[in-house]
């Protein structure tokens, strides 16, 4: 996962990942990307477009 240099760090994305695996810490998030589904629930709750998936 990309976070953007716009992210707000609201946690909108940690509120809705379905597995738990999205943490806000002070100006960061923390993925457990080996755990992730790629759902891209977080990628849709995102209100400012500050995630993208990785090449």
């Amino acid at each position: 996962m990309i976070v953007k240099e716009w992210c707000s760090f609201c946690g909108e994305c940690a509120g809705v990942c379905p597995r738990n695996l999205i943490q806000v810490r002070e100006y960061s998030l923390v993925f457990k990307e080996d755990e992730c589904r790629d759902c891209d629930t977080c990628i849709k709750a995102c209100p400012i477009n500050a995630l993208e998936k990785e090449d």
